[in-house]
C-alpha cells in the first residue's frame, strides 16, 4: 500500500448520553448549533443528536464527565466557542487544555485557547497563586460559530508498586485546526478547578461546564496501556554486490554478521548496491491484532521511474510473511493477529541505486495496537541535522513569496503567498489567476525551496490552512445554470503591483474584459478582503464572481453564510443579491453578479474565519 495506514479510533456515541456520568441540565443534544459572531448568548440549536451542547445557567452549570477512564491517550474532537466564552477539556479530570474565545489574540497566554492552563497555589503570595501555565505556540483560533478541531496526545503520570508517582503526566503533543502548539509539555499536577487533586494512573475525560456556552462533537481516542512492542536480540547479515531481488541475496556471501540494537543498515560502508537481512524477537504485550508499517526511504512515493525499482523489502513474523515491498513503492502496511508473548521477526532489504532526490539509506519499521501507541521500533540515534527550518515571517509588514505550492494533492509552479502582520496569509496561481487558500497562523517555511539543491522548492504554509478548489473567481456564463469553468483560456497574465505598504495588486485580462484583484487583512487579521475590479469588454455572456464552493453553503441568521459545515464565513456588502445553485458533482457555489455601471464593476467580500 503506498498510503500509511493507521487504525481507527475510538467513537463516542453522541446518540445519547450514556457515555457520560448524571449532570445537570446544562448539558444536551442537539443536531447542529448557532453561535453568533458578535453577539455572546444568542445562540440557537436545532433538535437531533450528534452535537454536545453546554448551556450553563445560574442554577444549572456542571462539569461533564465521561464513564470512560484512561491512562495513556490519543484523543480527537471539534468543538465550537460562543463569543467571549470560556471552557476546557481536563485529561483524567485533572490536566487542562483550554477552550476560549481567544479569536484574533496576537500574543496568547496559557488562558486562551491551546494553552495548557495554569495550576494553583492559595498559600503562594499574591501574584504568584498561578504558576506553570503554558501558552499555545501561536493562535489559530477560529472566530465565534465555527468548528474547530483538537488532536490531544497525552501520556498519563507513571507510578511505582507502592502508589508514588515516579513520572509527571506530558502532553507529548497538542495540534489545533492542524497546527502543533505544544510538543512534550510536562505537568506537575492538576491545573486549576481540576475536578480532583490528587493523581492516579487513570481518571475520566472531563469537560468544563461552569464557564461558557460551547459545542462538542466528534469525540474520538485510542486509549494505550504502559508495556510496548519491544525488539531484542537482533542480529544483522550485511550484503554487497548487484541484486535484482531479495531472493539473489541467497547467492551472496555476506560481507559481515554482527549484533545490532537499531534498525540500521550497518555491515557495509556502501550507499548503493547493498542488502540486509534482520534477526531479532518481537515482544508483543497483549494478544490482538497490530498494524505494522515498512518504509524503505531510499524508495521515493513520487516514483518518476517506476519501471526501474532501486529497491525492495520483506518483514516475516513467526516465519509468515507480513510485508512485501516491490520497490514501486517504498511504503507497505498489512494488519496482523499476534499472541502475547515471544516472535522470531526477519526484515529483509536491499538498495541498487540512489535517486538524487531521495538518497537516504535509513528505513522504519512502525507498530500500534491492542494498547501500544504508534511506535517506532528501534529508531537509530542520529546526530542533529544543523539546518533548523528556514522560515519567511511577516511580522512587521506584509510579505510576498514565489514559490511551488502543494494544493489538493498537485504541485501549483506559478504561485505567489503573502504574508500580513495579522497574521493571515493567503496564495494566488499567477499562472492561471486561480485564489488556492488562506491560513492563520505565521506565514512560509522555505526549507524545501532553500537548503541544499531545494528539492521540492515548496514553500510550506506554518499555519492552519483552509484549501480552496482552485477554480477561477471570474467567469462568463451563457446563462445562470451553465457550469463554472475549471480554466479561463481567455486569462492572461499582466503582473502586480505593489503599494507603499508592500501588498500587491494583482492584474490580469479575461479576454477583453480586464481585472484588477486585491486582497487586504482588516480587524487585526480577523478577516480577509477580498476585491475584484472589472471594466467589461464585450464577451457574449453574463460575467460571474464564484465568491465559494463547498459541500454545504448556508446562511446564517446573523446574515453572513457559512461554508463547509461552518468551516469559515463569508461576509457580503449589505445589498448583494448572491446566488446559491447546485454543481453536477453534489457540491454547492455561491455566485455573485458583476455589472458595470459607468464603465466598471467592483465585487467585494470579506472571508471570516
Amino acid at each position: 500500500m503506498a498510503q500509511t495506514r493507521e487504525l481507527p479510533n475510538t467513537t463516542v456515541s453522541l446518540q445519547n448520553m450514556e457515555a457520560f456520568r448524571p449532570v445537570a441540565e446544562n448539558w444536551q443534544l442537539t443536531g447542529d448549533v448557532y453561535y453568533d459572531l458578535k453577539k455572546a448568548g444568542k445562540g440557537k440549536i436545532e433538535q437531533g443528536t450528534g452535537v454536545l451542547v453546554n448551556d450553563p445557567s445560574d442554577k444549572n452549570k456542571d462539569n461533564l464527565l465521561t464513564k470512560m477512564e484512561h491512562g495513556d491517550i490519543e484523543l480527537e474532537l471539534d468543538f465550537m466557542m460562543d463569543k467571549g466564552s470560556n471552557a476546557g477539556i481536563y485529561l483524567q479530570g485533572r490536566y487542562e487544555v483550554q477552550l476560549f474565545d481567544s479569536w484574533g489574540v496576537q500574543n496568547p497566554t496559557s488562558a486562551d485557547c491551546g494553552g495548557i492552563y495554569e495550576r494553583w497555589d492559595e498559600s503562594r503570595p499574591d501574584g504568584r497563586k498561578g504558576f506553570e501555565g503554558h501558552a499555545p505556540a501561536v493562535n489559530v483560533s477560529k472566530a465565534p460559530g465555527l468548528w474547530q478541531h483538537y488532536k490531544i496526545v497525552f501520556r498519563a503520570p507513571r507510578f511505582n508498586g507502592q502508589g508514588q508517582k515516579t513520572e509527571n503526566a506530558v502532553f507529548v503533543q497538542v495540534i489545533h485546526n492542524g497546527v502543533t502548539i505544544h510538543e512534550n509539555v510536562e505537568v506537575t499536577g492538576p491545573t486549576r478547578a481540576a475536578a480532583f487533586q490528587d493523581e492516579q494512573p487513570l481518571g475520566p475525560l472531563m469537560i468544563q461546564g461552569d464557564h461558557g456556552a460551547v459545542a462538542i462533537r466528534n469525540i474520538s481516542y485510542k486509549s494505550f496501556g504502559t508495556e510496548p512492542v519491544t525488539l531484542t536480540g537482533l542480529t544483522l547479515k550485511a550484503y554487497e554486490g548487484e541484486a535484482k531481488d531479495l531472493a539473489a541475496l541467497n547467492n551472496l556471501t555476506p560481507v559481515r554478521e554482527m549484533d545490532i540494537r537499531a534498525l540500521a543498515h550497518q555491515g557495509s560502508g556502501t550507499k548503493d548496491q547493498f542488502g540486509g537481512r534482520i534477526n531479532g524477537t518481537i515482544h508483543i504485550p497483549t494478544t490482538g491484532e497490530y498494524l505494522f508499517n515498512l518504509k524503505l526511504n531510499w524508495i521515493p512515493e513520487d516514483n518518476n521511474y517506476p519501471e526501474r525499482p532501486n529497491g525492495a523489502g520483506e518483514l516475516t513474523i513467526g516465519g509468515k510473511k507480513v510485508i512485501t515491498i516491490d520497490g514501486e513503492h517504498g511504503d507497505a502496511s498489512a494488519m496482523v493477529q499476534l499472541e502475547a508473548g515471544e516472535h522470531p521477526i526477519e526484515l529483509s532489504y536491499l538498495k541498487n541505486f540512489g535517486y538524487w532526490y531521495a538518497q537516504s539509506n535509513d528505513f522504519t519499521l512502525t507498530v500500534e495496537g491492542a494498547g501500544v501507541a504508534r511506535t517506532a521500533l528501534n529508531t537509530p540515534l542520529r546526530a542533529v541535522d544543523p539546518v533548523g527550518a528556514i522560515m519567511v515571517l511577516a511580522d512587521t509588514r506584509p510579505v510576498m513569496l514565489r514559490s511551488f505550492i502543494e494544493h489538493n494533492g498537485a504541485k501549483r509552479t506559478h504561485t505567489i503567498s503573502v504574508g500580513e502582520p495579522g497574521k493571515a496569509n493567503y496564495t494566488v496561481d499567477l499562472g492561471t489567476g486561480d485564489f488556492l487558500q488562506f491560513w492563520r497562523g505565521n506565514f512560509m517555511e522555505t526549507t524545501p525551496m532553500w537548503h541544499g539543491r531545494g528539492e521540492s522548492q515548496l514553500g510550506v504554509p506554518m499555519g492552519s490552512v483552509i484549501e480552496l478548489a482552485g477554480k477561477p473567481s471570474l467567469a462568463f456564463l451563457a446563462d445562470g445554470s451553465a457550469a463554472w469553468p475549471d480554466s479561463n483560456a481567455a486569462y492572461n497574465y499582466l503582473g502586480y503591483e505593489v503599494d507603499k505598504s508592500g501588498r500587491p495588486a494583482f492584474k490580469y485580462n479575461l479576454g477583453k474584459a480586464s481585472v484588477r484583484e486585491e486582497f487586504e487583512v482588516s480587524e487585526e487579521g480577523r478577516k480577509l478582503v477580498h476585491t475584484l475590479t472589472v471594466v467589461p469588454g464585450q464577451e457574449q455572456g453574463e460575467m460571474w464572481c464564484r465568491v465559494a464552493e463547498g459541500s454545504e453553503i448556508k446562511e446564517l441568521p446573523n446574515g453572513l453564510y457559512a461554508i463547509n459545515d461552518k468551516e469559515y464565513l463569508i461576509e457580503l456588502p449589505r445589498r448583494a443579491k448572491p446566488v446559491i445553485r447546485n454543481t453536477g458533482q453534489n457540491r454547492k457555489e455561491l455566485l455573485l453578479p458583476v455589472k458595470a455601471k459607468n464603465g466598471s464593476a467592483e465585487v467585494a467580500y470579506n472571508i471570516v474565519w
